[in-house]
């Protein structure tokens, strides 16, 4: 399947294999945290930071962890300026979006993503965690602020 930012998450949802995970993103300039969710696709939770290297690099780990977890999946998240506007940040997440799907069929989401980071440290101070805490687990935790939110909307979408 090329790449496309679905329309909907109703078109997103329906193109997920039954039981498979989701895989959620944080791409960041030196790093990317990974989130999974729940074969319920109710709950996200952290799995890992990666260290970015070359995207060739960068895709092999993440297939990696795609077949090793179930994923069918993936939500990747879109920075977004405060305005709404798409500044580098975005334009470099779709193309990473564009490149992956590229490698495989598995479908992909952009997930607006602004202020995750901020809500996500904002709770590490809240829960006292250490500067070098932080580091070591902001990236993850984002992605999986990022995951939660897209499982959330999904959620709501069968209530409607």
């Amino acid at each position: 399947m090329a790449f496309q930012n679905f329309a909907s998450l109703i078109e997103f949802k329906a193109a997920l294999a039954p039981n498979s995970r989701l895989l959620g993103f944080d791409l960041g300039e030196k790093t990317i945290g990974l989130a999974l969710s729940d074969t319920l696709l109710t709950v996200a939770t952290p799995l890992e930071t990666l260290k970015r290297g070359k995207f060739t690099a960068d895709a092999a780990k993440l297939e990696a962890v795609i077949a090793e977890q179930g994923v069918g999946g993936l939500v990747i998240g879109l920075p977004l300026n405060m305005d709404g506007s798409e500044g580098p940040s975005a334009q470099s997440a779709r193309a990473f979006a564009r490149n992956f799907a590229a490698r495989g069929p598995l479908p992909i989401i952009l997930q607006d993503e602004r202020l995750s980071t901020a809500a996500v440290t904002r709770t590490l101070l809240d829960a006292d965690a250490s500067r070098r805490r932080r580091a070591a687990v902001v990236d993850k935790m984002a992605a999986a602020y990022i995951l939660q939110g897209a499982l959330d909307r999904m959620r709501h979408l069968g209530e409607q």
